[in-house]
């Protein structure tokens, strides 16, 4: 009996631990979305230079939480559970699963040797100042398996090719950054997006 009642208690447990953590996610993700919407809002208007600086500070758990709950609106196909972690002075380390056999049907033969749902890490540091970023890529794992940079630029352009980009964002050149970022400031769990 007594054992029956601690197996009740402990499965309870482990259910409300289950609601008390999805709420977390949903309240970061949530927050963070409210903060993209602004910073969004706040790029169309085009505050101009002399405009007092506007400063949004969100957390790496708000990030991966926003990926988790409204990530399906706005990733590519493929392109499955995302996470990143910010670490200081702009070093960042992402992470995502990637489908490559329901995202790229016609592989090139670079990718032919692989297939399903692959993990691919990238481990970096993202520069953003005076309104311009860039990535300067330090380690790339595919599969668990050290890949050049070409791989990564490969995957990076295939799923960031538009009609007015059709060779996709490059990794490591400058990029102008959007919705009015003048620059992104990092510190460990965190990072200030200056607008």
């Amino acid at each position: 009996m007594v054992r029956r009642l601690l197996v009740l208690v402990g499965a309870f447990s482990i259910a409300a631990g289950v609601v008390v953590a999805q709420d977390a996610v949903r309240s970061d993700a949530a927050s963070m979305q409210k903060k993209v919407k602004a910073m969004a809002a706040r790029g169309e208007k085009s505050p101009g230079k002399s405009a007092p600086a506007l400063r949004t500070t969100f957390t790496d758990r708000e990030a991966n939480a926003y990926f988790k709950v409204y990530g399906h609106e706005f990733l590519p196909v493929g392109v499955l559970e995302p996470q990143v972690v910010i670490d200081e002075r702009g070093k960042v380390r992402g992470r995502a699963i990637v489908d490559i056999d329901q995202a790229w049907k016609d592989r090139s033969w670079l990718f032919s040797w692989i297939g399903g749902k692959v993990e691919v890490v990238a481990i970096g540091t993202l520069r953003a100042a005076d309104g311009q970023g860039v990535f300067e890529i330090e380690n790339t794992t595919l599969g668990g398996v050290s890949v050049p940079l070409s791989i990564l630029q490969t995957l990076v352009s295939f799923y960031s090719k538009t009609p007015d980009h059709p060779r996709g964002f490059e990794l490591d050149q400058p990029f102008e950054l959007p919705s009015g970022i003048r620059s992104v400031e990092t510190r460990k769990g965190a990072a200030t997006v200056v607008q």
